[in-house]
């Protein structure tokens, strides 16, 4: 075909696989698309559905050539709607759970065993397990009575199921088919009917479509382009593959180091460009309205699946993990995390553990994935001490005025030193996630004298072993209770978190690894009576 030839030409240019150049000219033709969807009214939903069904079909047919993939697509999305209309109770969602993470599975290890250049299907498969195992999750709820649900499962419940175009139309919806955004079968469904704008329309908002739905989409059109370009022009140049070249551990540790901070930079810029470009072409199709802000202005960032700003200035790592792949965070606390949880129960290690898997599990099978969550994972506990037991003395002694008074310069010295020890451990981290074999991610880690292994495990062995985050803990609440009135701190702890009732659908914070370890009961032995002791992390997001 001429295209393919087009698509080849280009791909030789840029140094990859013409498919990807494929991939790259379905993202920008999903933005007039998008606008030809909004075309057709809110009182022809069958028009809608088949437009996306045919749109996937162009890019996964007519552009990427994906007839295979397909065949892997319809099998999992018609084995999810089955077993969602025969089966009854937990056990439904499980299923497919455990379903479609093994067709998911199977081809990462077909990937793993049988490399290829060329854009395949395990993409587009990770995207729609989310979708599926949280359209299964949305049935189950909407077989459960209202008081039994959080908010957020009110809100996204299934309560009959539907017709299989309505479905397969959520399957395909062609904007975030490729590499998502996901989305719950709700969320389709009010832009399919427009109540999406519907709910947020007042006497002086009246258009059909809110304003500023263009104007967002060319923004991350824009910037989407920029990142694949500044990535096609600099990425062969600033990758990790430059540790393993013959010469590179002869420079001095201050230069690898410091390169190393620059081919971090430019390896994110390729993800960032994929998803703004995607959450673009979701916002022109009209999904993204997320309401107005307080200037009534609209928002468009319901689709996001990435914050920038957030991610290369974090100030700490909790801050960065909740910045970086958004959506994939909110599947894994609304349909591992929270279901893992029985009713009027509270999560443990295991509950943590399980939903570390599925994370590494879903990214694939290729050993850098684990070495790069395993020491995130650490890292992350290294961060928790370090806010918990070093971050007060850098606020107002007195904890109420702590809460209200603005930052002082030593806050907003703490602040910047986070932010350069976050990112310079970041970039560290995530090269076995970029280099995937495990003996290359070996050979770049001792390249740089396993700085980022020296840092969190000697921070950890100086908090946890030899007792310094107990310490600096007892000299925070000392200095604390100086400044305030008993009254007022037994009032504080009074409400603590670990002294607050039990929330089991609350929001998602998975605590650290070495934390999770701690509650395994095959690690720390059980009581006499057979029970033991669990934590409860029920607040903040999940990496």
């Amino acid at each position: 075909m001429l295209l393919d030839s087009v698509f080849d030409a280009a791909g030789a240019a840029a140094g990859v696989h013409g498919s990807h150049m494929a991939l790259l000219a379905c993202f920008i033709i999903s933005y007039p698309l998008g606008s030809g969807f909004l075309l057709i009214p809110k009182d022809k939903p069958v028009l809608k559905h088949a437009y996306n069904i045919g749109v996937s079909l162009f890019f996964l047919l007519g552009m990427l050539h994906l007839w295979t993939g397909l065949l892997h697509v319809l099998a999992s999305s018609m084995i999810t709607y089955i077993l969602a209309a025969t089966m009854k109770g937990r056990a439904m969602p499980w299923t497919v759970f455990a379903v479609v993470m093994s067709h998911l599975l199977l081809s990462h290890w077909n990937r793993y065993m049988w490399p290829t250049d060329a854009v395949e299907i395990s993409g587009p498969q990770m995207v729609l397990i989310m979708k599926l195992s949280t359209f299964a999750w949305n049935v189950y709820d909407g077989q459960q009575k209202l008081e039994s649900l959080d908010e957020s499962q009110k809100e996204t419940r299934i309560p009959a199921m539907p017709d299989l175009l309505s479905y397969f139309g959520y399957v395909f919806y062609f904007p975030a088919f490729l590499v998502g955004p996901s989305l719950t079968y709700a969320d389709y469904m009010a832009l399919i009917n427009e109540t999406a704008f519907e709910k947020f329309r007042t006497e002086d908002k009246q258009s059909r479509i809110p304003s500023g739905r263009r104007r967002v989409a060319f923004q991350k059109l824009i910037f989407g382009l920029a990142g694949i370009g500044f990535y096609a022009v600099y990425g062969g140049k600033f990758g990790y593959e430059v540790m393993l070249k013959e010469g590179w551990a002869q420079n001095p540790i201050w230069y690898r180091v410091a390169f190393t901070q620059l081919i971090g930079l430019t390896q994110r810029t390729k993800y960032y460009g994929a998803w703004m470009l995607t959450e673009g072409a979701c916002i022109f199709s009209g999904y993204g309205f997320n309401g107005y802000d307080k200037k009534g202005r609209t928002l468009w960032n319901k689709a996001a699946n990435v914050d920038i700003p957030n991610i290369e200035f974090a100030p700490n790592f909790k801050i960065l993990l909740d910045s970086w792949n958004i959506n994939t965070n909110t599947w894994l606390r609304n349909s591992v995390y929270k279901r893992l949880v029985k009713p009027g129960g509270k999560p443990n290690g295991m509950t943590t553990l399980y939903t570390f898997m599925t994370s590494a599990i879903w990214h694939g099978v290729y050993p850098g994935y684990y070495l790069t969550f395993f020491l995130g994972s650490l890292l992350s506990s290294a961060a928790k001490g370090a806010r918990k037991c070093i971050r007060p003395f850098f606020l107002p002694a007195d904890p109420a005025a702590s809460k209200t008074a603005p930052p002082t310069t030593a806050k907003k010295l703490y602040d910047i030193a986070g932010t350069a020890v976050t990112i310079v451990i970041l970039n560290y981290i995530v090269a076995p996630f970029m280099l995937l074999g495990f003996w290359d991610s070996i050979t770049a880690w001792r390249s740089l004298y396993a700085y980022g292994h020296v840092v969190v495990f000697g921070f950890l062995l100086w908090g946890n072993v030899l007792g310094g985050f107990g310490y600096l803990n007892g000299m925070a609440k000392k200095r604390a209770m100086k400044a305030s009135s008993k009254e007022a701190w037994a009032a504080k702890e009074s409400m603590s978190p670990a002294k607050a009732p039990a929330t089991p659908f609350g929001e998602l914070e998975m605590p650290p690894l070495d934390q999770v370890v701690k509650d395994i009961p095959i690690v720390n032995g059980a009581t006499a009576n057979g029970s033991r002791k669990t934590n409860e992390y029920t607040n903040g997001k999940t990496h």
